[in-house]
Parts: structure tokens; C-alpha cells; sequence
């Protein structure tokens, strides 16, 4: 009886561990990056991101190719924006600079959702005041549509002057990897700090 009583205490065991790792193994199937997100993206984010034909600041018609070359912080707003667009972009590159300070060499982007205002030079004046590397996009309305669409991102016109208007958006960082895509999107109530620590956790995985 002692012997029955071990053999099927060793068999529940075994089925629990087996049980544990078949849901460990089929919640993060084949996603290497599965133990540096910090939220739950269904189908690993294989639905956010994606090529896009943007202008950049020099007024050259560039790829995600040219542009996502290393890893990147991506954030979709407009220069025009009053508060949270610069708040968010400056973050961002102060995420960056932290993150160099450790040895990481990643790339703030930035692409606007108003092409009407944002022209190539006005972009590009917007992303080098906030920091040297960092790449500003814009396009026609169709170009910005289509790239804000890959991401899933959001904005919205408000009524007003041809001047003066405000425009709705989505208010993510995103980190974008050259091999792998989307990989991760950050709220805008992380610090700098704690936006250098969750990629870095990323890069040290790629």
C-alpha cells in the first residue's frame, strides 16, 4: 500500500509540473520576448506594425526599412499639440539617452498625424529640438493614414480654423525592433527611467 501511495503521489507530481509547464509553454509559445512584456498583447503583437512610405525631414521619401534600422521608440503625435506631445516625445528621448548612458543604442521616431501643418521641415525642426537623433516623419494624408493603420493608432481632426486646431491621438510609445517588428507599447505615465528599463530588457533578449 506504502508503495501504491508513493507511485501515484509521484504521478499527481509529475502531472502538475507537466500541467504547469504545458500552460507556461502554450501562453508564450514561440514569443522570445514573452518575459519582458508588461502587458498582455493578443497574438504577440503580430498585428501591430508594418511597412509605411512616410517623408522625412529632409523632404526624402523614406521606408520603415530606412527608417527602423536599430531599435526604435515610436510615438505617433503632432508639433502643434500644446502639452502631450512634447511631454510624450521628451520622454522618449530621455528614455533614449538613459539607455545610452548603459550601452544601448536606440532611435526616438516621430511621425505626424498632421501632414496638413507638418511639413517636412517643420517636422524635422520639431524632432531636432527634442533630441539629436531623432528622426522626424511626415507624408501626405494617405502616407500618415496608412502608417497610423499598420499601428492601430488613433487620430482625429477637431473642428476649427485652418490655423488653429487640435487633433485626437493615440498617446503610446511604441519599441520597434529592425528584426522582429513591434514588440512592445508604452503608457505615457512611465518615466523615463522605468521606459529605458523595460526596453532594455528587450534588447538584451535580441
Amino acid at each position: 500500500m506504502k508503495r501504491l501511495a508513493v507511485i501515484a503521489a509521484v504521478v499527481v507530481l509529475a502531472a502538475l509540473v507537466g500541467g504547469i509547464w504545458y500552460v507556461s509553454v502554450l501562453q508564450r509559445g514561440d514569443d522570445k520576448y514573452a518575459e519582458c512584456r508588461s502587458v498582455a498583447i493578443a497574438d504577440g503583437g503580430n498585428k501591430i506594425g508594418g511597412p509605411f512610405t512616410l517623408v522625412n525631414g529632409q523632404g526624402e521619401t523614406v521606408t520603415d526599412q530606412d527608417v527602423i534600422t536599430k531599435p526604435s521608440l515610436v510615438y505617433f503625435g503632432y508639433t502643434f499639440c500644446p502639452d502631450v506631445c512634447p511631454l510624450d516625445t521628451a520622454r522618449n528621448a530621455e528614455a533614449v539617452d538613459v539607455l545610452a548612458e548603459e550601452g544601448y543604442d536606440v532611435t526616438p521616431v516621430f511621425i505626424s498625424v498632421d501632414p496638413e501643418r507638418d511639413t517636412p521641415e517643420v517636422v524635422g525642426a520639431f524632432a531636432d529640438n527634442m533630441h539629436e537623433d531623432m528622426i522626424g516623419l511626415t507624408g501626405s494624408e494617405e502616407q500618415v493614414k496608412a502608417a497610423s493603420q499598420a499601428y492601430r493608432t488613433y487620430y482625429k481632426r477637431q473642428p476649427g480654423d485652418d490655423e488653429f486646431y487640435l487633433v485626437d491621438h493615440t498617446t503610446f510609445s511604441y519599441l520597434v525592433m529592425p528584426e522582429d517588428g513591434f514588440v512592445e507599447f508604452f503608457r505615457r505615465d512611465l518615466s523615463p527611467e522605468e521606459v529605458a528599463e523595460r526596453t532594455s530588457c528587450f534588447l538584451d533578449v535580441s
